[in-house]
This record gives structure tokens, C-alpha cells and sequence, in this order.
């Protein structure tokens, strides 16, 4: 593998790994992996970790346990609701989270044509399996090229209108720094997909990313380096969370449909 991420064929190699689950969060993962097949039972197929747990870089107190599930049918809201009882009662029995959060699929849905450069590739190259069949098997290897950064990100323009209200309802510095928190990680990852294929290489380290938007947009390096920090160290205040939908995501939306085109709508 080359420094930026890329197998010796100039592929995304897949991050993470059960390996690389630091000792404090080795009980976590026991945990979900003993309990997941109780609560979902053959309506699963696979569960994944991704995050900072998985690749060995998660913060005790401070970092939280990222879940993927890809079911048998669509997730129905009896899914949606076992998820969050799950991740509540994990929330509380280890301090060492800061949260869980469960992204639910349906494996058709996870291998269609549709979501091959956006759900697909995030399974194939950014998910640590845990349990059941390796989705990846049924799908293609993945290049930093235009087409992975248009699918995967190429979609902030009809992002920006939620983040507004969700915003809006944000009433205290707790719900607004957890929106900062989300904000930027998703700002600084999008400034770096935009910059991606350029770069030729892939990383999920913040810092990093910001770094390699800067080097070709450095007129708006200062804000989206300043954006990585807050994806560590979130703070509630109202005029970050403005900046972002005033300044920053609807220059970064409209540059990025310049550059690589928007995102092929989806159903929901």
C-alpha cells in the first residue's frame, strides 16, 4: 500500500480492522457483536464498525462507536426502533462512547447499481467487518476518480436546507455543539472529496484532509482547517453552525457541482 491510501494498483485500500480496536473499546465491540444477533436475528446479514474505533484512533470519552447493518429487507421502523434501544443502552453502560450511531440498509439496496460509488464503496473501503457475510465480495474496487467524488458527496445543495432547520430546532449548547461536531466532519470530508482526485489518494484523518483541500483552494484553507478542529473539539456556537450554511457549504455545493457534477438523486 502507498502512503496515500491506495493499493499498489492505485486502489482505495480498505481501512480499519478488529486489530486495530484499542484495548478500552475491546469491550464495546464484545458487546455489539454478542447482542446483535439476539436483537436482529436472520434479518441481519452483516454488521460493520467504521469510524475512529475500527482504525485504532478513538479517544476514550471523547470518540463514538459508528455501526453499519445491512438487513435482508428495508428497515422498518421496529428495525429503527431496536437500533436505538440498542445504542441507548450501550450509550450508558460504557462511558468509554461518546454516543452510538446505527445506519440501517437493505442489502438490495446496498448492492444496486445506484448506490455502487456512495453505500458500496463506503462498505467496501471504509467498513470493518463484524459480523456475517463481507458485502464487499459483491462489489467492485474503488479508484479517488470524479465518479466516486460525485456519488459520495456530490449531494450538499439539498443538504444545506435541513442543516438550516435542524439549526434552527438546536436549542441548547450541548445540541448545538453535537451539530458542529457533524458539520464539520461533513464539510472538511466534502472539501476533501472535492480535492480528491487531484490528490490521487484517500484518508479518513481530518487534518490530513484539510491539509490536502488547502494546498488547491487556499483562499478557504484558514476555514476548513479550522472546521477539522471543530470535528475533534466542537463548541455551540451559533455564528460556527451560521458560517457553515451562510459562507462555507453553499460555496463548497457550488463548487463542487462544478467540478464533479451532482449527485444521481435518490428515491428518499
Amino acid at each position: 500500500m502507498n502512503g496515500r491510501g491506495l493499493d499498489d494498483r492505485g486502489r482505495i485500500a480498505r481501512e480499519g480492522s478488529l486489530g486495530l480496536v484499542q484495548e478500552a473499546f475491546r469491550p464495546v465491540v464484545a458487546a455489539v457483536r454478542g447482542r446483535l444477533p439476539d436483537v436482529y436475528g436472520t434479518r441481519m446479514t452483516s454488521a460493520y464498525l467504521y469510524g475512529s474505533i475500527p482504525r485504532g484512533t478513538a479517544r476514550v470519552g471523547r470518540s463514538d462507536l459508528d455501526l453499519f447493518l445491512v438487513l435482508r429487507e428495508e428497515p422498518t421502523e421496529a428495525d429503527r426502533t431496536d437500533a436505538r434501544a440498542l445504542t441507548e443502552a450501550l450509550d450508558k453502560e460504557f462511558p468509554q462512547i461518546d454516543g452510538v450511531g446505527t445506519l440501517l440498509v437493505s442489502r438490495t439496496r446496498l448492492l444496486s447499481d445506484l448506490e455502487r460509488y456512495d453505500l458500496g464503496w463506503f462498505v467496501a473501503c471504509l467498513c470493518t467487518p463484524l459480523l456475517g457475510e463481507d458485502q464487499a465480495a459483491h462489489l467492485p474496487r474503488y479508484r479517488p476518480d470524479s465518479l466516486l467524488a460525485r456519488e459520495t458527496n456530490g449531494d450538499l445543495a439539498l443538504l444545506l436546507p435541513r442543516w438550516r432547520e435542524r439549526i434552527a430546532g438546536a436549542g441548547t449548547e450541548a445540541a448545538r455543539r453535537r451539530l458542529v461536531r457533524f458539520m464539520s466532519r461533513h464539510l472538511v470530508r466534502t472539501g476533501f472529496t472535492l480535492v480528491m482526485p487531484r490528490w490521487n489518494g484517500w484518508t479518513s484523518d481530518l487534518g490530513e484532509m484539510a491539509e490536502a483541500f488547502g494546498a488547491y483552494y487556499p483562499r478557504r484553507a484558514a476555514v476548513l482547517r479550522e472546521a477539522a478542529v471543530l470535528g475533534h473539539e466542537p463548541t455551540g456556537d451559533i455564528a460556527v453552525l451560521r458560517s457553515y450554511i451562510d459562507d462555507l457549504g453553499p460555496w463548497l455545493a457550488e463548487e463542487y457541482a462544478r467540478v464533479h457534477g451532482v449527485k444521481a438523486p435518490r428515491p428518499d
